[in-house]
């Protein structure tokens, strides 16, 4: 089992789709990085040799932001946009959609589940 940046790729796939397992690499990012490291798309994870492992993960390394970095950067852009009041950050603080979506309706994976009030039946003769 091949293992870059602290992932490990599934052996039995292709290594075009096994490199997307990888956070901030997606399948056009994976292409290119194969294209650089002069690699076949279709050869299978556990038919690389080491020095095909090292060549990848130095492309990876030198030119890409992944995994740790990444989710950093990110948290870190959410936290200044919350710190400086803006409206992004705002709607990221109360857990509602960020992007302009409709939330009449909808809008439930980022709402979370529905809060019914429960109201009790009147008891007749009373």
């Amino acid at each position: 089992m091949a293992r870059i940046v602290g992932v490990d790729l599934p052996r039995d796939k292709r290594i075009d789709i096994a490199l997307t397992y990888i956070f901030g690499i997606g399948l056009p990012s994976s292409q290119d990085i194969l294209v650089r490291a002069d690699i076949s798309p279709n050869t299978r994870v556990r038919d690389l040799i080491e020095e095909e492992v090292n060549r990848l993960r130095q492309i990876i390394e030198g030119d890409y932001r992944i995994e740790g970095d990444l989710r950093r950067d990110l948290t870190m852009n959410i936290k200044r946009l919350m710190e400086i009041g803006c409206y992004r950050g705002f709607r990221h603080r109360k857990g509602l959609p960020v992007r302009g979506q409709r939330t009449h309706t909808n809008a439930r994976t980022r709402k979370g589940k529905r809060g019914h009030t429960i109201t009790k039946k009147k008891v007749a003769g009373r």
